[in-house]
C-alpha cells in the first residue's frame, strides 16, 4: 500500500491537491467520489485556487458525493449537499448536470438509492475516490457491521459516527439517525482511492485500517486489498502504524 507520512495538515492537502490536478490533467472528464467534513477541507482549497489561477479546468469533470443524511434538505447547511457546494462546486466551473448528489429528502428512499447507483454506473464508475476516516473505521457512511454492503443504502448511523459530528450541530440530539451512503463496491471499483487522515481522532482507525484485519467491523481496511490506494495521515494520525516508513519527499 502506498502510506504518505506528513508532518502538517497543510502538506496532506498540499500533496493531495497534486494528485487530483495530476488526475484532472491526465483525464479531464475524470469523475470524483467527494466525501464531506474537515479531511478534504484544505484539499478542496487547493483545488478550487488551482482553478483560479488557471492551473485546473473543471468544466467536464463530474462528480459524485458519498453520502447524505436522510430527512436534510439540499438547502440545509449541515446537508453535506450544501457542503459540497459551498466547499467545492461553487468554486469551479462545474456543469451543473455534472454534479450528483442523494436526495435525502426523497419521498422513496430505496428507490433513490437504486437511482443513484444505476447513474454512478452509467459514468462508467468513479475514477479517484476521495475519503476521510471515521473514528471506528467507517468511510462514506458505511459503518462496522457483519458484512460490506456493496450497493448505495440506507445506513443507521452508529453513535460514535453521531457523536463525531455533533459539532456541526447546535444540538447533538439533532444529529440524523439515519443517512444514505454509497456502497462498498462503488468504492472498491474505484480506479484510484485517496484517504485523508490527520490529527489524534484518527490514530485508532488508521491502525485498524492498515495494520489490522480485513473485516466489515472495519470498514476501511478493505482498501488493504485496492491497488490504487494512497492513504496520506500526518505523523499523529499515523503513530500507531507499523512497517510503513515516513514518506522521503
Amino acid at each position: 500500500m502506498d502510506v504518505r507520512i506528513k508532518e502538517t495538515y497543510d502538506e496532506i492537502s498540499d500533496e493531495a491537491a497534486q494528485i487530483v490536478l495530476r488526475q484532472l490533467q491526465e483525464k479531464p472528464d475524470s469523475v470524483l467520489g467527494l466525501t464531506a467534513g474537515s479531511s478534504p477541507m484544505g484539499l478542496y482549497e487547493r483545488l478550487q485556487e488551482a482553478y483560479r489561477d488557471g492551473r485546473a479546468d473543471f468544466s467536464r469533470v463530474r462528480v459524485f458525493t458519498l453520502s447524505e443524511y436522510i430527512g436534510l434538505d439540499a438547502n440545509d447547511e449541515r446537508s453535506f449537499t450544501y457542503y459540497t457546494r459551498k466547499n467545492f462546486c461553487d468554486g469551479l466551473n462545474l456543469s451543473e448536470e455534472n454534479i450528483r448528489m442523494p436526495d435525502g429528502m426523497a419521498d422513496d428512499i430505496a428507490s433513490e438509492c437504486a437511482r443513484y447507483g444505476e447513474a454512478i454506473e452509467a459514468a462508467g464508475g468513479i475514477d479517484m475516490m476521495i475519503l476521510g476516516i471515521g473514528p471506528n473505521a467507517h468511510i462514506g457512511f458505511n459503518e462496522p457491521g457483519p458484512c460490506f454492503v456493496p450497493e448505495t443504502h440506507v445506513v443507521e448511523l452508529s453513535e460514535a459516527t453521531r457523536a463525531a459530528n455533533a459539532r456541526f450541530f447546535d444540538d447533538p440530539a439533532d444529529v440524523p439517525h439515519w443517512a444514505v451512503s454509497m456502497g462498498m463496491r462503488d468504492i472498491m471499483f474505484a480506479r484510484h482511492v485517496l484517504l485523508l487522515a490527520s490529527g489524534a481522532g484518527k490514530t485508532e482507525a488508521l491502525a485498524l485500517a492498515l495494520n489490522g484485519d480485513i473485516t466489515p467491523k472495519a470498514p476501511a481496511s478493505v482498501l488493504q486489498l485496492h491497488r490504487g490506494a494512497i492513504f496520506i495521515a500526518d505523523r499523529i494520525a499515523a503513530r500507531r502504524l507499523s512497517g510503513y516508513e515516513d514518506d522521503p519527499s
